[in-house]
C-alpha cells in the first residue's frame, strides 16, 4: 500500500489525479525517451510490462501525459529564424480573441502563443525562415488581423533551455 506522503497531487480536468513515486518514474523516463519500448520501461521501474502499460493508459486517459511528439531540428530543415512577438489589441473592439486565436491557428510561421498579462496581450513564438518571411508575415499577417493594435518583436540570437521539465515542480507547495 502506497502512503498518501509519497504520492504526488495533480488536477487533470476537473479533479484531482493522484500519481505516486512509481509513476514519476515512469514519467521520467517517458520524458526522457517517449520511445522507449514498454517492456524496457517497465524494467527500468521495476513493474512488470501489463502494470506499467495500465499506468501509462491511465496517465494518457487522465490527460497527465498529453502525447508523443518528435523533436525536430529547425536549422537543419531550413528554419533558422526565431522570435518573440508581443501583441497589444485594441481595446475599443470587443470581440477580437476568437478572431485573432482562429488567425494564429491557421498560421504555421505561429509555433507557440500565449495569452499574458502587461501591456501586451499575447506572447508568439514565431518561426521563419529568414528575416525577410519572418517581415512578410508580421506585415501581411499579423498586422491585418482583426484587432491588432501593435506588436513588439525580439529576435532570439541563442536558445539556453528549450522544454525543460515540470516533474521537478510538482508536488511542492506553491
Amino acid at each position: 500500500m502506497i502512503e498518501s506522503a509519497n504520492r504526488y497531487r495533480f488536477f487533470a480536468g476537473f479533479f484531482e489525479m493522484n500519481l505516486d513515486r512509481t509513476d514519476m518514474r515512469i514519467l521520467r523516463e517517458l520524458e526522457s525517451d517517449g520511445r522507449i519500448s514498454n517492456q524496457d520501461l517497465a524494467t527500468s521501474v521495476a513493474l512488470s510490462p501489463s502494470a506499467c502499460l495500465r499506468r501509462v493508459k491511465l496517465m494518457e486517459e487522465q490527460g497527465v501525459i498529453e502525447g508523443y511528439r518528435c523533436l525536430i531540428a529547425p536549422k537543419r530543415i531550413g528554419v533558422a529564424f526565431e522570435a518573440l512577438v508581443h501583441v497589444a489589441m485594441r481595446p475599443d473592439i470587443d470581440d477580437w480573441h476568437d478572431s485573432f486565436v482562429a488567425a494564429i491557428q491557421s498560421w504555421p510561421e505561429v509555433v507557440a502563443a500565449q495569452v499574458v498579462t502587461g501591456e501586451s496581450n499575447y506572447v508568439l513564438t514565431v518561426r521563419a525562415r529568414s528575416l525577410d518571411h519572418f517581415s512578410e508575415f508580421v506585415m501581411n499577417k499579423l498586422h491585418r488581423a482583426r484587432g491588432v493594435m501593435s506588436t513588439n518583436s525580439s529576435i532570439v540570437l541563442a536558445t539556453l533551455k528549450r522544454d525543460g521539465s515540470v516533474l521537478d515542480l510538482a508536488g511542492k507547495p506553491a
